[in-house]
């Protein structure tokens, strides 16, 4: 399993084992339906559709007849806490997993951090950002993406993975992440898109015995929260507080604050839960109908535990802009280290919007071939 050392700071992109492709790593979903994509089916962002619930909306909006008044924290980092089984001290709301990222970047003094591709690019580029230079351990198509520990350097001091990884959707095992972790080793795990998963199964959320453990949890995916901005982060205290010092005064909006209190609590928990089993069901059948494509060339890469797809097929650039043409927005998947121009991912939808994906991605594909 390769691993790439890339240029220091002040490079914004490096040349891969995968083709060797340039990668934009500030390009995001959202990009693909913006302006001119946003009328179009949305397969390139995933937050779950039909989001957020109205009783969640509610809550926010009740929240607002106390915007006079400074964001005051402690309930909501209370409730994060109780619904993680972890005393407080363990808990730091933050302005999205992302600002979390450039709260490690900025506030760790780390000698040689190492990031797993491919995965969600916003680690890496909020380390370069902050100076520091960044080792890429590249996962491979052949081996599904699966990470084997000995691939990371001893001497890593900072190790950044997701699980499931975004856009792999590959779930990794908690006991094998958990054997990245090393005296003096600061071990990051980005579970943005756990609770799709039915049971959360290998979670490390809450988990104390795995030393320099640090996980990043989002709230947008499966709430539809995007526009508000609320994640957190799981760790020892004395990491906690670190990151403390690096956030600005009042960082996360009392808004932002109602909708934390609300999506961890044991209605939303149970919500959360049906969705991640209808997501699997709906992913299944996503999934069965690309495999109809085999003789097109398309791989999918399985087996799949995240609400979106992995896919590799020929001429996917020209079919992807085919696909616009027929009203679908997918992402693409050359901005992953690790990954090239032959690469999509597709975000999880309901059954009738599959359907209709499905019919305009033969489309795409036989004018592709033309």
């Amino acid at each position: 399993m390769p691993t790439e050392g890339t240029p220091g700071p002040g490079a914004d992109t490096a040349a891969d084992a995968a083709g060797g492709a340039a990668h934009d790593l500030r390009h995001h979903g959202d990009a693909e339906v913006r302006d001119d994509g946003s009328a179009l089916t949305d397969l390139a962002v995933n937050v779950r559709a039909d989001t957020p619930p109205v009783w969640l909306r509610e809550r926010i909006a009740e929240s607002l007849a106390g915007l006079a008044a400074y964001p005051d924290g402690r309930a909501a980092r209370a409730a994060v806490a109780a619904r993680h089984g972890l005393p407080v001290e363990h808990v730091l709301l933050t302005a999205g997993a992302a600002e979390a990222f450039v709260l490690l970047a900025r506030a760790l003094k780390v000698r040689h951090p190492v990031v797993v591709h491919p995965q969600f690019t916003e680690p890496e580029a909020a380390l370069r950002d902050a100076g520091h230079t960044v080792e890429r351990v590249l996962l491979r198509e052949e081996d599904g993406f699966r990470l084997d520990p000995a691939a990371v350097p001893r001497d890593a001091d900072l190790v950044v993975i997701g699980n499931p990884t975004n856009p792999t959707s590959v779930l990794h095992p908690a006991g094998v992440i958990a054997g990245l972790a090393r005296p003096g080793r600061m071990l990051v795990v980005d579970e943005a898109f756990m609770d799709a998963v039915p049971g959360e199964r290998e979670a490390l959320a809450g988990r104390t015995d795995v030393p320099g453990l640090v996980v990043l949890r989002s709230l947008t995916k499966t709430w539809g929260l995007a526009g508000l901005r609320i994640g957190y982060v799981l760790a020892a205290p004395e990491t906690v507080k670190e990151l403390e010092r690096a956030q600005p005064l009042w960082p996360v909006s009392t808004p932002a604050l109602a909708a934390a209190r609300a999506c961890v609590s044991s209605q939303a928990l149970a919500e959360a839960g049906h969705a991640a089993h209808r997501i699997a069901a709906d992913r299944a059948h996503l999934v069965a109908g690309l495999r109809e494509f085999a003789s097109d060339g398309l791989r999918v890469v399985e087996p799949a535990e995240a609400p979106f797809v992995l896919v590799r097929l020929p001429r996917a650039g020209a079919v992807r802009r085919h696909l616009r043409d027929l009203g679908f927005a997918v992402r693409r998947g050359d901005t992953f280290p690790g990954l090239g121009e032959e690469w999509l991912r597709l975000a999880v939808r309901d059954r009738p919007t599959v359907n209709r994906f499905l019919q305009a991605l033969d489309r795409a594909v036989t004018r592709a071939g033309g």
